[in-house]
């Protein structure tokens, strides 16, 4: 699940954040364990550069043990 709260900001920020979210997900969603996750938007979200939320999302997954081992 993808949740953003009105602390991000209006309904457009609030999209546009679980919009750049789902993306990272489906990158990510061939080489993740099977189960159920839950991705809470924080408020610098929007103004975070792509390759800095990729490498944070990527550390987030290997922390929690959520990416297959190969």
């Amino acid at each position: 699940g993808f949740t953003a709260t009105k602390k991000i900001g209006n309904a457009v920020k609030r999209n546009r954040a679980k919009r750049r979210l789902r993306a990272l997900f489906r990158e990510y969603s061939t080489s993740l364990n099977d189960g159920t996750y839950i991705f809470v938007a924080k408020q610098s979200i929007n103004e975070t550069a792509h390759e800095k939320l990729k490498n944070d999302f990527a550390k987030v997954l290997n922390r929690s043990n959520a990416l297959k081992k190969n």
